[in-house]
């Protein structure tokens, strides 16, 4: 069975969550209430996938979402926000912190375990699996090292580089750099890019992809207000663009993602169409 660890403030979200795992005898279910017992129920029972009430008093939620995206020795650990709020905002606020996926009720079993198995392969299916008619030929995909401008990419180890700097990324994040990346100056639109990208999956939406690249943003781009590589095509889509001007982001910068992020979203970051 593989563990999953549920994170909740009291809403009851958490407990229907935990009986719809715990009946279908696939998972051990595991369930926190207080965020310090959050990294040694982590560290104990080393959880495939994480869920996480970002509902609760405070938004407390989205604070851990950020704090264990900012760590990298979790960075391939799924995380699913879950909450009482179904507003597109409320959605794109939990992604844009970290979340791989978001439930709101009302949900039904067969939905919780639809958007587990798309998480859970999205995580799990190796990078050639996901690229489909919008890819490079196959000869292409084969080769294990991309380089772009500043940006080296291991396929293969799913590593990022920027002018020999590793930087930390979640698979999904991973995912969509290589394919921006190999299909270099070439517009997707957000609909490609999910279909190249995500996959089958019915429950994620076009925003899921502003929410990914702005993320990515926070981890490559020197200036994200005014992004070097990762375009905006107004309109269209996005474009990944070669250049060799991105200087290499510090350590000091990485470690502070969370806070980063945290200060970005108390601006008011925009949610409504693409991630200018």
């Amino acid at each position: 069975m593989q563990n999953v660890l549920i994170v909740e403030y009291g809403s009851g979200i958490g407990d229907v969550v935990r009986s719809f795992l715990t009946d279908s005898n696939y998972y051990s279910v595991h369930q926190i209430t207080s965020e310090s017992a959050l990294m040694p129920a982590i560290k104990r029972y080393s959880p495939a996938l994480i869920f996480i009430e970002v509902g609760g008093s405070g938004f407390r939620g989205l604070d851990i979402c950020r704090l264990l995206r900012s760590k990298p020795w979790l960075a391939n650990t799924p995380l699913i926000a879950f909450s009482a709020a179904s507003r597109d905002e409320d959605r794109i606020l939990g992604l844009e912190c970290g979340a791989d996926d978001y439930l709101s009720q009302p949900f039904t079993p067969r939905e919780l375990f639809a958007r587990i198995d798309a998480v859970l392969r999205r995580f799990s299916s190796p990078i050639s699996d996901r690229y489909h008619e919008h890819a490079l030929p196959e000869d292409t995909l084969s080769a294990s090292i991309l380089n772009s401008g500043d940006i080296q990419i291991d396929a293969l180890a799913m590593k990022v580089w920027i002018k020999g700097v590793e930087v930390t990324t979640t698979s999904l994040e991973f995912r969509l750099l290589h394919y921006l990346c190999l299909n270099r100056s070439r517009v997707f639109t957000r609909d490609q890019l999910l279909d190249a990208v995500w996959g089958n999956d019915q429950f994620i939406t076009p925003r899921s992809v502003d929410a990914c690249i702005r993320r990515i943003r926070r981890k490559i781009e020197p200036n994200r207000t005014i992004p070097t590589y990762l375009k905006t095509i107004r309109g269209a889509g996005y474009r990944f663009e070669v250049t060799a001007a991105l200087s290499a982001p510090s350590t000091s910068a990485q470690e502070t993602l969370g806070i980063n992020a945290a200060q970005e979203l108390g601006r008011g970051a925009a949610v409504g169409g693409l991630a200018s």
